[in-house]
């Protein structure tokens, strides 16, 4: 069997690294990327890969919204997260959008050839790390300089009203213009609440926000 990998990460350094384990393998055809969530959507359609190595952390549209989309049109698609955070709450958020396997960014490159056949073969794989995490229960806090969820599952206090609705949508993978259109507000107006909860929470990129959204917030019901 042939494998065609579509590699979605918006770390151009990592990419290229994988891309060049991967396309050694007598087993791998084609290797095609993707450097934000809205390419991988594209490159996705267009390319149909048999699997798609998905990072979640992606700026615009996360990996697990992609996921979501990907696989509601292409079901027949295999779905690999690859990131940099072992937590069990993220993994349960791609596995339940539909990834059939997780591993961790710190994983050597015969682990995640491992987890890319498996998945191929339509087989579950999750990295030792994250299945003991999953065994074990969830992790109880994943970034300590993030306060943790209230008991009744509110979200972190320092923010105020407007910032907590952007933070849930934020981590259903919506972008700046998909929430500047649900929340009636201009699109700079996002980009100057995203700026100031970054400050608050003492992140310093967007995919650290991304990241602490889809920590730190209840699925939407």
């Amino acid at each position: 069997m042939q494998l065609r990998i579509l590699l979605a990460d918006d770390h151009k350094i990592l990419r290229q690294a994988l891309r060049s384990v991967l396309e050694r393998e007598a087993d791998i055809c084609a290797v095609t990327e993707a450097g934000d969530g809205n390419e991988a959507i594209e490159r996705a359609f267009e390319d149909t890969p048999d699997v798609i190595v998905m990072d979640i952390g992606m700026p615009g549209l996360n990996g697990i919204e992609v996921t979501r989309r990907v696989l509601k049109e292409r079901p027949e698609i295999r779905v690999l997260a690859l990131s940099t955070y072992s937590d069990a709450r993220i993994a349960l958020r791609i596995l339940e959008a539909g990834a059939l396997g997780y591993v961790v960014k710190a994983a050597g490159s015969e682990e995640l050839l491992r987890a890319v056949r498996a998945v191929a073969r339509g087989e579950r794989y999750i990295c030792p790390e994250l299945a003991l995490l999953l065994i074990q229960g969830e992790r109880g806090t994943a970034d300590r300089r993030a306060q943790p969820r209230a008991a009744d599952g509110s979200e972190d206090r320092r923010l105020g009203k407007r910032e907590r609705e952007i933070l849930r949508l934020l981590s259903d993978g919506r972008g700046v213009a998909e929430i500047a259109e649900d929340l009636r507000l201009s699109t700079s107006m996002v980009d100057v609440h995203l700026a100031n909860m970054m400050r608050k929470l003492e992140l310093t990129d967007i995919a650290d926000l991304i990241t602490h959204a889809i920590l730190h917030t209840l699925p939407a019901t």
